[in-house]
């Protein structure tokens, strides 16, 4: 089927989204009138995420689309803005936002931050047999299949890509076997399921105050490592020279080539010692060592950490985390391009299934953080870290503040080195329960 979005050149697409995020920044600095009112309810960063979704949902763009020639060949296409914001512009902004970083700080945050990332990887796993075991009693054709085709099969994919990311998710559709010509709507359930879960906690950043008040949470931790880099902000603040913009976009993007080249060696290279365990089992857990994107996102946060202990860090003087901050916006926005709201309604038992699961993780999280008296900001970047990757937690912990978009990439790589290991339990308590 043509599916050709009205505009499919890159740069026109790009215009259109920075169009986009133009007019949620002129709307939300209005202080008068309609806006105000509106931006109480709805978070800037949420229509920075809706408004892309709703130009794909028109069919103004699209992150995809098929072409069919007079010969009736079909060719596949997609824009390559996610994958250049999520590969150029995502590290450069947490080196631009980990420069000014006080890591004892972060790290005085202390286990609760932990707590709700692990509770976070517990809903998951647990979430996915419940949700099979309910929806199995209304529409049991939903989650059957046998073989290759059984669905349980190809929820273990979710599995690995709620706890851990891509990596993690490729390496359970290896471990199960289920059938890659069905794997597709599985991967369409992973990308709607998780964005509407990522824009319910968008919305709730602009409400945390009311829900820290419920929570009865301590954000005193929180607010002593953002008054520390507000602090050394102000300190340190200039009006920036062009030599200091150039300087900071040396910093960012040169750490961004040195990441991008670390990655395409170790990656290689800790894919062949993986290749070469012996047991399937083991050698499928350490999967996500053999990617590119998990080793220039530890390497890129690595050399930040190392330059935020260096007068590098005085750039922040100069704007460096607001660069930092511009680059995700990008990212928010190209994420928010890959969501068509209509196709929601489409394979509506797999939803179903994916929603009932995502709100099991939800509800786990909010008793755990009622319970803690954990802050929102740990409840919603502990799940982002487990649901999101490293893509989308650094997004939701910096809508914080900017510097805490560390805290998100640093829970991210926990998911990494546990997804494949919590997904594979995770399953087989699927397969259980699919055959209950």
């Amino acid at each position: 089927m043509d599916n050709t979005p009205i505009f499919t050149d890159d740069t026109i697409v790009f215009g259109l989204l920075m169009l986009a995020l133009g007019f949620v920044f002129v709307t939300e600095s209005i202080k008068t009138g309609f806006w105000p009112k509106f931006y109480k309810i709805v978070p800037g960063l949420f229509m920075a995420y809706m408004l892309p979704a709703v130009l794909t949902t028109t069919g103004l763009i699209a992150p995809e689309w098929t072409t069919i020639s007079e010969t009736g060949a079909e060719t596949e296409h997609s824009t390559s803005l996610y994958y250049v914001a999520s590969r150029y512009l995502l590290p450069a902004a947490l080196v631009l936002m980990t420069l000014s970083i006080d890591l004892k700080a972060v790290f005085n945050l202390g286990w609760k931050a932990l707590v709700m990332f692990f509770t976070g990887t517990l809903g998951i796993v647990i979430g996915g047999p419940i949700a099979i075991l309910l929806i199995a009693s209304v529409s049991p054709e939903t989650v059957g299949g046998v073989g290759p085709d059984a669905v349980w099969r190809g929820l273990s994919t979710l599995a690995g890509s709620w706890i851990g990311g891509g990596a993690n998710q490729t390496a359970m559709l290896e471990i199960y076997g289920y059938n890659q010509a069905k794997y597709g709507g599985m991967v369409f359930v992973d990308i709607v399921v998780a964005n509407i879960w990522m824009a319910i906690i968008l919305i709730g950043i602009g409400k945390r105050n009311r829900i820290n008040k419920w929570l009865k949470a301590d954000t005193s931790s929180i607010e002593e490592l953002k008054e520390k880099v507000s602090s050394f902000s102000e300190k340190v603040k200039r009006n920036p020279s062009l030599t200091d913009i150039m300087v900071i976009c040396a910093i960012a993007f040169g750490t961004v080539s040195i990441a991008h080249l670390s990655a395409s060696y170790l990656a290689p290279f800790f894919e062949n010692i993986v290749a070469g365990i012996e047991s399937s089992t083991t050698r499928n857990i350490f999967t996500f060592l053999g990617s590119k994107f998990f080793w220039m996102i530890s390497v890129s946060t690595l050399i930040a950490i190392i330059l935020s202990n260096t007068k590098a860090r005085n750039y922040e003087g100069a704007g460096a985390s607001k660069f930092g901050s511009v680059f995700i916006y990008i990212l928010v926005a190209t994420i928010g391009m890959k969501m068509d709201l209509t196709l929601i309604f489409d394979n509506v038992g797999l939803i179903a299934i994916g929603v009932v699961w995502m709100s099991i993780h939800a509800l786990l999280l909010i008793l755990i953080a009622k319970i803690i008296k954990a802050p929102y900001f740990f409840l919603a970047v502990g799940s982002q870290a487990n649901v999101g990757g490293a893509a989308s937690a650094p997004i939701v912990a910096s809508a914080f503040h900017p510097s805490l978009a560390t805290v998100g990439v640093l829970l991210a790589v926990f998911g990494y080195a546990v997804g494949t290991i919590a997904a594979i339990g995770c399953t087989i308590l699927m397969e259980l329960a699919a055959i209950s």
